[in-house]
């Protein structure tokens, strides 16, 4: 995947450098399993569908990432200053309300990929507290299915309790991050309506599942 040039992929000034220290930081705080970087794409409309199973994951994905990604954030992130400063050093984000569907922010993210803009995604729609995958939401099937975007899924576990489970007994843990091969729905998904969309939805949630252990495949196992 090879365009550089795409417009909706605006690069904050520092990302290289920032990216570099993420790296570092993280190889001293936790001990790395990386694999299929080469999937990670570079260009869009693409559409990085994680599992999310800590607050790790916002620090995993742009150290591993091509280009800094759009990612879907909880709107009270939004009015967190810090937070909100690490978003705009380490890529841009859309900031959503929990527990109801939002057409502003689907049509964010469809100009996102319309314009050839990579997005960050979590299908479980928000964070599983025992590391285990919950049931998928409809909203990533139902973007890359109307843009046509390929899709990458990402499978990270070992960092779930990483605070009081590892760092405060002074243990590094093994924490596994795994890009798998990039694919795309079937053309017939681009028809499909909104009660159709669970099929798609199914899919994508099976290939994020088939990259974790058989233990951890929670509603998909």
């Amino acid at each position: 995947m090879s365009n550089p040039s795409s417009p909706a992929i605006k690069t904050p000034f520092g990302w290289t450098f920032a990216q570099h220290v993420l790296r570092v930081l993280l190889r001293l705080l936790v001990k790395l399993d990386v694999q299929g970087l080469e999937h990670m794409p570079d260009h869009g409309p693409a559409i990085i569908t994680p599992n999310h199973i800590g607050w790790l994951d916002v620090v995993l994905m742009p150290a591993f990432s091509k280009v800094p990604p759009v990612t879907f954030a909880a709107e009270k992130w939004g009015r967190a200053p810090l937070v909100n400063h690490l978003f705009r050093h380490f890529g841009q984000a859309i900031f959503v309300e929990r527990g109801a569907p939002d057409k502003r922010a689907l049509k964010a993210a469809m100009e996102v990929l319309k314009q050839g803009g990579v997005l960050g995604l979590a299908p479980e729609g928000t964070r599983s507290h025992d590391g285990i995958l919950r049931k998928g939401h409809d909203g990533a099937a139902w973007l890359a299915s109307r843009t046509d975007a390929t899709i990458i899924p990402i499978a990270m576990w070992g960092h779930e309790n990483v605070i009081r489970g590892h760092w405060l007994r002074l243990r590094r843990p093994e924490v596994h991050f795994h890009v798998g091969e990039p694919y795309k729905l079937p053309p017939e998904a681009r028809k499909a309506r909104s009660r159709e969309m669970k099929v798609y939805t199914e899919m994508i949630m099976r290939r994020i599942a088939a990259m974790l252990p058989p233990e951890r495949r929670g509603y998909y196992a």
